[in-house]
Order: C-alpha cells, then sequence, then structure tokens
C-alpha cells in the first residue's frame, strides 16, 4: 500500500512512520488492487489525533480518532477503517448476488452457528374447485392461504387472505 505520513505539529518520527506503515501494510488484503494511504498525525494540546484517508478498489474510505496517546490513536482509526471497508465489501457482494437468479447471500446462507438454514418442506394434497368453493374452504380452514387447483382452468392457484380481510388470488399465466 502506497502510504504517505505527514505531521502537525509534532516532530516526524521514523518510529510512528513505521507504526503506520506496517498496521496498513496489512489492511493491503481487502483491497484487489493498488491502495493508496494518506495518514496525518497531529497533536493539539493534550489530544492526539489520527486521520487516516484510504483510496482503493473504487473506494474511498475515511476516519479520524482522538485520544490521550498517538499510538492508540492509530489503531482505533485502523479498526473503525477496517469495519467501514468490511462493511463496504460486504455491500458489493450482496448488490452483485442480487441480480443472480437463486443466489444468496452470506447472511441468508448461513445462520448464526454457521450452518445452512433448514427448510421444513411441508406436502400438500389439492383438489378441484371453483374459486368460490376455495373460499369456503379457507373460512373453515382459519389459515391464510390455501392451494388448489381451478376446476375451470386446470392449473395450480393460491388463494390468500389480504390484510384487510379480502382475499387475493395468485394464477399462472400461459
Amino acid at each position: 500500500m502506497n502510504t504517505s505520513v505527514r505531521f502537525k505539529n509534532l516532530e516526524p518520527s521514523d518510529a510512528l512512520k513505521s507504526y503506520v506503515s506496517e498496521k496498513l501494510d496489512r489492511m493491503e488484503k481487502y483491497f484487489n488492487g493498488p491502495a493508496e494511504a494518506n495518514v496525518v498525525l497531529s497533536i493539539e494540546k493534550f489530544r492526539h489525533s489520527a486521520e487516516i484517508n484510504i483510496m482503493g478498489d473504487r473506494l474511498i474510505i475515511n476516519g479520524k480518532e482522538e485520544t490521550g496517546e498517538m499510538y492508540s490513536a492509530i489503531d482505533m482509526v485502523l479498526d473503525k477503517l477496517e469495519g467501514q471497508i468490511k462493511k463496504n465489501k460486504q455491500k458489493g457482494r450482496q448488490y452483485r448476488s442480487k441480480g443472480k437468479p437463486g443466489a444468496m447471500t452470506s447472511g441468508q446462507a448461513m445462520d448464526m452457528d454457521g450452518e445452512p438454514p433448514r427448510v421444513r418442506v411441508h406436502h400438500i394434497e389439492f383438489k378441484p374447485m371453483d374459486v368460490d368453493e376455495a373460499v369456503m374452504q379457507m373460512n373453515l380452514i382459519k389459515d391464510n392461504f390455501l392451494v388448489f387447483t381451478n376446476a375451470r382452468t386446470e392449473s395450480v392457484n393460491v388463494l390468500y387472505r389480504q390484510k384487510d380481510g379480502n382475499y387475493g388470488l395468485i394464477q399462472p399465466r400461459a
């Protein structure tokens, strides 16, 4: 990672430069191409602040932290930047996977235990009936939807109860 370090109200120190460069080199794994980092380390009275701007992979990330010690300010701002990078990379993965049919994002594919989610399968038997008969059947079973074969069209239909109490019908189109 190409790193430039500037000092403001502070004597330039090779130790601080190497510390920042070493920490930023660890973040290079998140970028596919070349990345550039601009670091400004400054002291104002008793506040030590570290401001880092990283540009790479069509991504610009900024972070600033102020503490009582310079090394802790650098560590805190780098933690903040790492979180931002991970969030933006994950956002990009979710956006790209939305267009693919059947693609699942990492949140959908795995639950908290790291296992794929369980899918419960319900087998139903549906008989040919009219829409009016399906509405009567749905009132009897007190369910939110009913799958049936439409006697007129001989296709599978879904009748569902809407929030306002009315019914909706899903019919396949040829």
